[in-house]
């Protein structure tokens, strides 16, 4: 399809520690025993986008994802590694790898995304509406997302609940305008200028930006070299889109905008609710039937343009892995509502347990678990809802539930893990009681040790 694209991967996010480290950057932390990249390399190998820069934030952490990845995808994608400077933000990466840039459009894909949207799709809508950019938006998860102040473990401090809230045309093929992280308590104003140049909008808060972006390369290289201080595509750069579509479209019209034309506000009467008013003043045609009648004044068709919005169906699953809760809820659905996208055979009892693995008498592993190659458990243990990595060595009468154990994991006797995750190379020793907790990366807890909420790592040296 003539698209490059480029994944925006991360390094070592601090929203993820411990789990992520020097050694484990985000893009190689497991999901259901697998790298979170590897999720978003095959849905666009099976949409056939192959031509891929995948970014990295810091040189470490890229020379161990590039490693990883011409081992995993060699003969299969062609793939460019490139290092970032870390917190340079998702627009300074954009920047960074300008000069690699060189097709009409590029897709832009979040590395840290789980779904299974066909990215061709967003690529093709992008094309079929000759736009400058097309926003990949999906249905709200239930648990919520970190946008929407989802927290783990000891950080469960209540939030207000913010939303992203999207003005969509009648037709919710174009974006109209788009605040990310509001609070839906306050007042949403919009510019009376600009409702009378839409004609109608939707105001919607069900719906989630997904980081996936298409761009009109030349217009998307513009506004950088233009915006330098923009760190941000989703807060900066699609906003800013956005508005300025809406601009050009008063221009048209021959209504200027400024501050004299006044605001309406929509309040939201509900705000647990989905946002729904419906703006009506059709006394004008769309912009883009005036844009496309042809107006040829260089400003105009410069500033001019479409900003679309794909909408996944509800029945896709899209989520991404931005926080620690969202990471222990992806891996639960990967091995439960989401299996499709885990690539594994699940067994008569729904759940996965490699052939390598072994476990003793009145051990149970129940339905959508999964117990990794070459690991092995005693004698009365009990998983239910939990993610067992790689060569794990787990003793008798151990109860793990609603819980990702990593790679090269011991565990004592009569332990109980529960809503916890575990890095890889530690070690529990017995009667470890971990409740709502994160343990970092070659760790050892002592025997008899109870704690609840808590993160445990080794100091960084």
């Amino acid at each position: 399809m003539d698209f490059q694209v480029v994944i925006l991967a991360g390094g070592t996010s601090k929203k993820l520690v411990p789990l992520v480290s020097k050694e484990v950057p985000k893009a190689l932390l497991p999901v259901a025993n697998r790298p979170l990249l590897s999720y978003v390399l095959e849905q666009l190998e099976l949409s056939n986008l192959k031509d891929l820069i995948v970014v990295v934030e810091g040189q470490d952490a890229a020379l161990s994802v590039g490693a990883w990845i011409s081992g995993a995808y060699v003969d299969r994608l062609h793939v460019e590694v490139a290092a970032v400077p870390e917190d340079v933000g998702t627009a300074g990466a954009i920047q960074a790898i300008a000069h690699h840039l060189t097709a009409k459009d590029i897709l832009v894909v979040s590395g840290d995304l789980v779904s299974d949207v066909p990215p061709g799709a967003v690529a093709a809508a992008h094309r079929r509406h000759d736009a400058v950019v097309t926003t990949m938006l999906c249905s709200v998860p239930v648990g919520g997302s970190a946008d929407l102040g989802s927290t783990a473990g000891k950080e469960k401090v209540k939030k207000p609940r913010r939303y992203n809230i999207i003005g969509l045309d009648p037709t919710k093929q174009f974006l109209l305008h788009i605040a990310t992280g509001a609070e839906v308590e306050k007042d949403i104003r919009i510019h009376k200028s600009i409702l009378r140049a839409v004609g109608q909008m939707e105001i919607r808060s069900d719906l989630m930006d997904a980081h996936m972006y298409a761009f009109k390369r030349s217009v998307l290289q513009e506004v950088l070299d233009e915006k330098d201080r923009f760190q941000s595509l989703k807060q900066d750069l699609l906003p800013y889109l956005v508005r300025s579509q809406l601009m050009s479209e008063v221009l048209l019209n021959g209504t200027p905008q400024s501050e004299e034309n006044g605001n309406d506000k929509i309040s939201s009467p509900n705000n647990q609710e989905v946002v729904s008013e419906i703006l009506a003043n059709a006394s004008t045609p769309s912009f883009h039937k005036l844009c496309a009648a042809g107006h040829n004044d260089s400003a105009s068709v410069r500033k001019n343009h479409k900003c679309c919005a794909y909408i996944a169906s509800s029945s896709k699953y899209c989520a991404r892995l931005d926080s620690i809760q969202a990471f222990c809820d992806i891996n639960r659905d990967v091995i439960g509502e989401a299996n499709h996208l885990s690539g594994y055979s699940f067994s008569a009892h729904n759940n996965i347990i490699h052939p390598s693995a072994q476990y003793g008498s009145k051990t149970t592993v129940g339905p959508h678990c999964m117990l990794g190659e070459g690991s092995q458990m005693g004698d009365k243990c009990s998983v239910k809802r939990s993610v067992i990595g790689r060569h794990c060595r787990i003793g008798s009468n151990v109860k793990v539930v609603n819980s990702v154990i990593m790679n090269h994991v011991t565990v004592g006797d009569g332990c109980s893990i529960q809503g916890s995750v575990i890095c890889s190379n530690v070690q529990l020793q017995e009667r470890v009681v971990l409740k709502d907790c994160q343990v970092g990366a070659g760790y050892v807890v002592s025997a008899g040790s109870e704690s609840k909420g808590e993160s445990l790592a080794r100091k960084e040296k």
